[in-house]
């Protein structure tokens, strides 16, 4: 047997005035997930355990089988992996943002959802120009970058994410706790330099959001994991624009296979990681398509683009994974979201996450549509999110 999990991120939500008074998932045309859904078996899960915050890296190890509460150890060192970064004994390793704050609030978590090549050349710049013992600056993708800080092992301040305070006073949001003081430290002189840097003046002068400061959030070390074949007896592939999600292929072994054209927003290459899929599960028994895309619009309240993203999904990447399904008769789908991100409030939430389960084997307790009231209203107690994939295993 095979199996494929297929993640769009973000995507439950709750009624949106937007949207009628709808979800995403009741407005857009989902033909197939609606049909995986009458004929599989549909449930809610909870992917963040109690006590743990509702972020996309504990949620996404939730849903690749390992718990968070056992495995978790930061954002930032999965997104390290990814990149090949090593620490050395006593460094931790921060994400970092490139924001615009203005008057002292949170205008843009992604200034504007910088072009990559801009911000790899203002991180360069910074990473020279910063002048400070013990940290190094890495660039990514768009807005999101790495620090590498010397001595900090112990010492990993408290900060919430950029996209969990939109418009918010960002005073009331600083480093807190040991070792507070160098992030601080970091993000006040990055703010000078960014405010002289020639590139930002450009910006502005297009009409675009210049990068006004450094946010630097979700410190941690390397975990240590065990490989994916260990727990589940074969391995596979994980196909992902975000270095998160390829940080964790990377530290469980999977392979983290990358899509030319995906870009982890609205624009991504659906139908190349819908082929990257069934590329994989021909060579493999284990693929897993993480989407980013319907997140974003969460984030930026864009109710038309969660709807968009969620048909993109199913028309480019659930359709042919399950023709395929129908072809082999030897392949099983979870199609799940990692979290909320509900419109209204244009962040994360805990709240528990409706999952199907469906495949040659796969006993039907379905429901008539993939929604969050259909399937809540179908379903038991919600089940740990880290127990899913084993389950599916093993049916």
């Amino acid at each position: 047997m095979r199996y494929a999990i297929v993640i769009p991120d973000g995507a439950a939500d709750e009624p949106h005035p937007d949207l009628g008074n709808r979800t995403a998932f009741e407005t857009a045309s989902l033909p197939c997930l609606h049909r995986l859904a009458s004929e599989g078996r549909v449930g809610m899960a909870v992917t963040i355990p109690p006590g743990m915050k509702a972020a996309s890296d504990i949620a996404n190890l939730s849903v690749l089988g390992y718990d968070p509460a056992t495995y978790y150890t930061g954002r930032a060192p999965l997104e390290a992996a990814a990149r090949g970064i090593r620490l050395a004994p006593g460094e931790a390793v921060f994400r970092v943002n490139t924001v615009t704050i203005e008057n002292g609030r949170m205008i843009s978590y992604a200034a504007g959802h910088i072009e990559t090549s801009e911000a790899c050349d203002i991180i360069a710049a910074l990473d020279r120009d910063l002048g400070l013992p013990g940290i190094r600056l890495y660039a990514g993708i768009s807005y999101r970058h790495l620090a590498v800080m010397a001595d900090m092992a112990n010492t990993i301040p408290e900060r919430v994410g950029p996209h969990e305070i939109p418009g918010a006073a960002v005073a009331e949001y600083a480093a807190a706790g040991p070792g507070a003081d160098r992030i601080l430290e970091v993000e006040e002189k990055a703010a000078v330099l960014l405010s002289a840097y020639e590139s930002n003046r450009q910006r502005i002068a297009r009409g675009l959001l210049p990068v006004t400061h450094l946010w630097l959030w979700g410190g941690g070390v390397m975990p240590t994991l065990p490989s994916f074949r260990e727990r589940f007896g074969f391995s596979g592939g994980l196909i992902s624009a975000v270095d998160l999600l390829k940080g964790i292929a990377v530290l469980i072994g999977l392979d983290a296979i990358s899509v030319p054209g995906a870009t982890g927003y609205y624009d991504t290459n659906y139908a190349g990681k819908g082929q990257a899929a069934l590329a994989c599960l021909a060579a493999n028994r284990f693929a897993a398509v993480h989407i980013e895309a319907t997140d974003e619009a969460g984030h930026n309240g864009h109710a038309a683009e969660k709807v968009r993203a969620l048909e993109n999904i199913d028309r480019h990447i659930l359709s042919p994974l399950a023709a395929e399904a129908d072809r082999s008769g030897d392949l099983r789908i979870l199609y799940m979201p990692d979290h909320p991100t509900p419109l209204r409030v244009r962040n994360h939430t805990a709240d528990p996450v409706p999952f199907v389960m469906w495949g040659a084997g796969i006993k039907s307790k379905g429901a008539p549509r993939f929604t969050e009231a259909e399937i809540a209203k179908r379903s038991g107690p919600a089940v740990p999110a880290a127990d899913l994939l084993r389950r599916m295993i093993a049916e």
